[in-house]
């Protein structure tokens, strides 16, 4: 997955904490790619800079996922001016997702979007997530849903998308994919991990043709607490270095 796409690199020339939020970022469209997430150019992933300026970074438009690196990423503020010199432009449909996101949630430091096959497979089915799977209780304990209205690049869609998000970590875009958010870009990619795995479960469990068995709701209304017993509260933490380690292997380019 080796990138050569911008030679120079940015680092000396922003912060430290923005530095390492870059390398975060880049990190995940990588492991996005890695895991076949991808939608070609498409799809986004969002990630705030420290700081008192509510600024994030965000994937340039035209360049694969596999191709990011850490120097690549384009800074823009929440009305989707580029606050940074670069040779690139973004999305303005992945803006407006975004940018919505971002501004409603202060705890949302990191936005992934993503139109995985399973994702979107389940995101057209009336009932959506089903709690069939040990793995759909994760998500299915902070889910949301919001219906389809088009391509997003209509300013006015973003109340009722933030309305719908609430104070939830997962949504579901209905007809459309997967949606995530945290406190750290590990956050964000391991709850996306949990969530596009329990679509894959469902829709092969389906496709086998017997009925299925739903968990107890007892089970489904305890799994918040045990999932904090499980990870210790620190699942993305325990899991973030080891993906690291992962790409490192495979190519570090991503840091450049």
């Amino acid at each position: 997955m080796s990138s050569r796409v911008q030679e120079k690199s940015i680092r000396e020339q922003v912060s430290k904490q923005e530095w390492q939020a870059r390398l975060d970022l880049a990190a995940a469209y990588r492991l996005v790619a890695l895991y076949g997430w991808d939608d070609l150019i498409f799809t986004h992933i969002s990630a705030r800079v420290p700081g008192p300026k509510h600024h994030f970074l965000i994937n340039p438009y035209g360049m694969m996922f596999e191709e990011i690196n850490a120097s690549s990423l384009v800074r823009v503020d929440l009305d989707g001016n580029i606050v940074s010199e670069t040779p690139y432009v973004i999305n303005p449909a992945g803006f407006t997702i975004h940018s919505a996101v971002h501004a409603a949630r202060e705890d949302a430091l990191c936005v992934m979007h993503l139109h995985t096959d399973y994702g979107i497979a389940v995101s057209a089915q009336e009932k959506g997530l089903l709690p069939i799977s040990q793995q759909s209780l994760f998500p299915l304990a902070s889910i949301a849903y919001h219906d389809y209205e088009g391509l997003a690049l209509n300013d006015a869609e973003k109340p009722r998308l933030v309305n719908n998000l609430g104070t939830k970590n997962n949504l579901i875009l209905r007809n459309h994919g997967l949606l995530t958010v945290g406190k750290s870009v590990a956050e964000a990619f391991l709850s996306m991990y949990i969530l596009e795995r329990a679509c894959r479960i469902q829709i092969l469990a389906q496709s086998g043709g017997a009925e299925l068995v739903a968990v107890p709701d007892k089970v489904l209304r305890g799994v918040a607490a045990q999932m904090s017993a499980v990870t210790v509260g620190q699942g993305a933490a325990l899991t973030w270095p080891g993906l690291l380690r992962k790409l490192d292997r495979i190519d570090p380019s991503y840091q450049e």
